[in-house]
């Protein structure tokens, strides 16, 4: 009997360290968390923070981790994930041109048709190589000649109707939407929906500067220039102007003395400028046009397909989108799921299946408010704990686990560039940062210094520091964990 009661209590007594040690660390953290929150520098900051073992899912620390917050770009991940699970790494966008009629000797005796199939990157400047190496244009100017067309008695349609006509998310604020990042999303985009406005600045300060050139040349876009220029070294230049109008009033300042500085702003009608374009270019091979650039109101049938442009696979586009941070790119897939489900993509019907999607899949999506793809939308926020739910899903559960983290970027990479890599060596961080006015969250996988994968969000709203100073905390928190 003494030996059996001698058993059981070094059995106790072994269990007893092994869950001591076990817990060690998740205290540990909590209370280098709670210190860390604490600090004054966030004193009037909304803080919401999980972390946890990508292995074993076990809760390492987290500080108010059901807490709704703002997530600005991070929510990209949501998005990002949710169209590679559901579309896969190899689906392919396309955009056609086609037409319907008939041809008679040298006459196509009906109209030209550009068919939008919601490519995000057409012509974009992230795919340069891509698209405009061989410019698709060119290709599809070409791919009249095999018909020997040389006039064109109809017109040119843009058909974007794959996508609803509302190009910006209901909550997109005034002072976004005019810019390059608020650009709108249409079932014909093209060249990022942005063009770039070239300006020359005076050497004296707050002077009046001058537009040189805007590229590519949009027809009918006009801009009231009100931008002077500045002591300051930053771009400080904001356009305003609706999705649709086609006047916009550019404010702020930029660097003074500068011959060429460029600001990007957003375009309205990115079919229309596609078949200027493509227009331009038939009319430069000697193929005359005898109609005008219309919009399809309604269903064309019977076209007959000329040329049809590839986007790259999707896990490239989903890359890009991650590493640099395109509001644009994240707004297509948000809109396409929408499509894939309905027939028709639209925000109002792609926010519910996004929800729905993690829902079925074990996330409490209860404080999950989402309202676009992107977070250009302060209506946006989720916990700590749903973001770091998603990411543990993927890690584990995904068969596109390995693509999608390597989707994320790493130190110094893309938006987190202002990390020293020192810090975090070997791509040990892979984050996706989001930031806008008091808001600066990061969320994705950290291999510590002793090799053990962590999954974690670290979600500030409302701070009254500076965004350096909210950078350079974050990044002192995550060392701290990095030495777990």
């Amino acid at each position: 009997m003494r030996k059996k009661a001698l058993k059981k209590i070094v059995l106790f007594l072994i269990m007893l360290c092994f869950f001591k040690g076990y817990s060690q660390p998740v205290l540990c953290t909590d209370s280098l968390i709670s210190q860390w929150a604490g600090q004054k520098l966030l004193q009037n900051a909304s803080i919401g923070i999980y972390i946890e073992d990508a292995a074993t899912g076990d809760n390492l620390g987290s500080f108010n981790p059901q807490l709704s917050l703002v997530p600005a770009s991070t929510l990209k991940l949501v998005t990002t994930a949710t169209a590679l699970e559901i579309m896969g790494t190899d689906y392919r966008f396309s955009t056609k041109l086609a037409f319907s009629g008939i041809i008679r000797n040298d006459s196509l005796l009906g109209d030209l048709i550009i068919i939008g199939g919601g490519d995000p990157a057409l012509g974009s400047k992230y795919f340069k190589a891509h698209y405009l190496a061989d410019h698709f244009l060119k290709s599809w100017t070409d791919s009249l000649s095999s018909y020997h067309i040389r006039h064109i008695s109809g017109n040119i349609i843009t058909d974007a109707n794959i996508y609803d006509d509302q190009t910006i998310p209901d909550t997109w604020i005034w002072e976004d939407m005019g810019n390059y990042f608020g650009a709108g999303v249409s079932g014909l985009s093209v060249y990022d929906n942005s063009c770039e406005i070239h300006l020359w600045s005076p050497s004296p300060a707050g002077k009046p500067t001058r537009i040189t050139s805007i590229d590519p040349a949009v027809p009918g876009l006009t801009f009231d220039n009100r931008v002077l220029s500045s002591d300051d070294q930053l771009d400080l230049a904001y356009i305003y102007g609706s999705p649709l109008d086609f006047h916009r009033v550019i404010r702020g300042s930029v660097p003074k003395g500068k011959q060429d500085f460029v600001i990007r702003a957003s375009i309205p009608n990115p079919a229309q400028l596609l078949a200027w374009q493509l227009k331009t270019r038939i009319e430069a091979q000697g193929i005359t046009i005898g109609g005008q650039i219309k919009e399809a109101t309604g269903k064309i049938t019977d076209q007959v397909i000329l040329a049809t442009t590839y986007s790259p696979p999707l896990i490239d586009l989903i890359r890009v989108t991650n590493h640099e941070s395109v509001n644009l790119f994240a707004e297509h897939l948000l809109k396409h799921l929408a499509y894939l489900k309905t027939g028709v993509g639209s925000v109002k019907e792609g926010i519910p299946f996004v929800t729905d999607f993690w829902k079925n899949r074990g996330i409490d999506a209860h404080g999950f408010f989402m309202c676009d793809g992107s977070g250009l939308s302060r209506f946006n926020a989720l916990t700590a704990e749903q973001m770091v739910g998603i990411l543990a899903y993927m890690k584990n559960k995904s068969r596109y686990s390995e693509l999608f983290f390597n989707s994320i970027p790493a130190v110094p990479d893309g938006t987190l560039y202002q990390f020293n890599a020192q810090n975090f060596p070997g791509k040990s961080l892979r984050a996706k940062s989001g930031s806008m006015t008091r808001v600066r969250c990061y969320a994705g996988l950290l291999r510590t210094a002793s090799g053990r994968e962590i999954l974690f969000d670290i979600s500030l709203n409302n701070f009254s520091c500076s965004q350096n100073n909210a950078i350079q905390a974050v990044e002192k928190l995550l060392k701290s964990l990095y030495g777990l």
